[in-house]
């Protein structure tokens, strides 16, 4: 089956009752045993899971939304974000892996998880309900004691304390934080992003004092190879520019930097994605492409050689084959819908302001 690996994309939802129904012992470990072979199984495009809710822009620093079922099929992660989570499992079973840690998951758990970490989700159950708490490193940036208070605990930053397992009596506690922020979240005043930030605060000290934090389970060799190729993948395509264009592209010289024969590096991603290496590479200078033309206000030309490419018909040619538009014509729509609701603009990064100012130089 065909994988769309993209980026995530939040939802604001309705806070709702935390549960988790009792599990049958034997059927749980009966499906664990089956799963051990193949920790990420059929993957699907998180849009499809999380789709984002019509309106809410792109210039956002802080989301949350509780979701029955949001989880209820598995998925893949492995683009950069520009926001952390906190996830809370409340019912379900699964399989997570986070990085090269691998979790089984059949009990709340809540979750911390750095906008650079690849994860993926194996459903084991069909219903699998979660809240989200999502928000942009600015937000963390304008409360001093948010950022002490994770640079303190560093849940985000030490992948042993990533995933927290909890107890049901541990589960009102943990919830209460996550609804008093939603509703936080829908009331329009002065104090509303202070009360955030320390409901956020108060959250993490429940979760440290009733923290466990379980061990990871071992993955296999196909699931590091996996990993190494995304992280490689991003790697490479973080704050690319006409400056620093993009060193490798192919599928051979993906395989050379991680040591592995082209055809091995094929199979293994074909087998789990349903993709081969030179389709997701692709996708992905495509998803880089989009971001450099949304976000800077570069020559074409120069969004080409940033990519990888020689000359633009060729650029042209690559990116109306996947979109149906030509790299102009997607701007041009972009720019009237953003005229027509300006929060629609995303902000620039620092780095591709940076290359703006040398460019006006």
């Amino acid at each position: 089956m065909s994988l769309q690996i993209r980026e995530e994309y939040p939802v604001q939802g309705q806070a709702g009752k935390c549960w988790h129904p009792e599990f049958n012992q034997a059927n749980t470990r009966n499906m664990k045993s089956a799963s051990n072979n193949q920790l990420i199984g059929v993957l699907h495009d998180l849009r499809d899971i999380m789709p984002a809710a019509a309106g809410n822009g792109l210039n956002w620093t802080f989301r949350s939304c509780y979701n029955e079922g949001c989880l209820a099929q598995s998925f893949l992660s492995p683009n950069r974000r520009d926001f952390y989570k906190i996830m809370l499992i409340t019912s379900g079973t699964g399989i997570l892996t986070i990085g090269v840690n691998t979790y089984y998951i059949e009990k709340p758990t809540i979750l911390f998880v750095h906008p650079n970490d690849i994860f993926s989700w194996k459903v084991l159950s069909p219903e699998v309900s979660a809240h989200f708490l999502l928000f942009k490193k600015p937000f963390v940036a304008e409360h001093p004691q948010l950022k002490a208070m994770l640079d303190r605990f560093g849940l985000f930053q030490d992948k042993g304390k990533t995933v927290i397992g909890l107890q049901e009596a541990d589960l009102p506690a943990i919830c209460q934080y996550f609804e008093k922020v939603a509703a936080e979240e829908k009331i329009e005043h002065t104090y509303r992003d202070e009360t955030i930030q320390a409901l956020l605060q108060l959250l993490i000290v429940e979760s440290m004092r009733t923290a466990r934090f379980p061990e990871p389970d071992e993955v296999g060799q196909e699931y590091i190879h996996i990993h190494n190729f995304f992280r490689l993948l991003e790697k490479e395509t973080a704050n690319i520019n006409y400056l620093r264009p993009i060193r490798i592209k192919t599928a051979k010289e993906f395989a050379f930097d991680l040591d592995m024969h082209p055809n091995y590096l094929n199979a293994v991603l074909k087998k789990y994605t349903g993709q081969n290496v030179s389709a997701l590479i692709s996708k992905r200078l495509l998803e880089e492409s989009m971001n450099l033309l949304l976000h800077t206000n570069w020559s074409l030309q120069n969004i080409s050689y940033a990519i990888g490419f020689a000359d633009q018909p060729n650029f042209t040619l690559f990116f109306k084959r996947n979109t149906g538009l030509t790299p102009a014509d997607y701007r041009k729509k972009f720019h009237k819908r953003a005229t027509e609701n300006p929060v629609l603009w995303p902000q620039r990064s620092v780095e591709l302001m940076a290359v703006d100012r040398y460019q006006s130089a």
